[in-house]
């Protein structure tokens, strides 16, 4: 059993080194631990490498994005709820690349491969609820979606971001006929 100001501390070293890691790829272990609040000795204890951190950075953002799912399809239709998923997908892709110059590339790889699976079910989960709502039509793939919103981490975001417009595309190619 963790204790709480362990998880606390653990939750902290995540948050600054997100925002660290994503402001400057090399920032180095002891700046995100001052950033924390925490000791050095409780970074290496969480986090005993660098690449350790900056993994467990990728996996918590991977999972609170997925997580938000069922709030998202509980509030909102599901093609909007695909809108500002996919909006907040894009978003941390972006964040990404900052945290990427801190990974070797095997790394990279790895991150890439746990993350596929988790991704596409929360694709998948949404993109049903909207073929039985049918607002979606039934031959969406989310994998052919994934593939797709590619393309909006890597458009140029300055000077006018050009993703909300290509998002906007392919969710028109979502919709079914009516």
């Amino acid at each position: 059993m963790v204790r709480s100001d362990a998880l606390e501390n653990r939750a902290r070293i995540l948050a600054a080194a997100r925002e660290a890691l994503t402001a400057d790829g090399n920032t180095s272990m002891n700046q995100i631990a001052q950033r924390a609040g925490v000791g050095a000795g409780t970074l290496y204890r969480n986090f005993p490498t660098r690449e350790a951190l900056v993994l467990a950075v990728y996996q918590d953002e991977v999972a609170r994005i997925i997580g938000t799912v069922p709030d998202l399809l509980e509030g909102m239709p599901p093609l909007e709820a695909l809108r500002h998923w996919t909006t907040d997908l894009v978003d941390a892709m972006r964040r990404k690349h900052g945290l990427g110059d801190a990974l070797s590339p095997g790394a990279h790889q790895a991150i890439s491969e746990q993350s596929y699976g988790p991704v596409v079910a929360a694709i998948t989960e949404i993109l049903d609820a909207g073929k039985k709502d049918g607002s979606i039509r039934v031959d969406a793939d989310p994998g052919d979606f994934l593939q797709l919103t590619g393309a909006l981490w890597r458009a140029a975001s300055s000077p006018v971001d050009r993703a909300p417009r290509m998002l906007a595309l392919i969710l028109d190619g979502l919709r079914t006929s009516r």
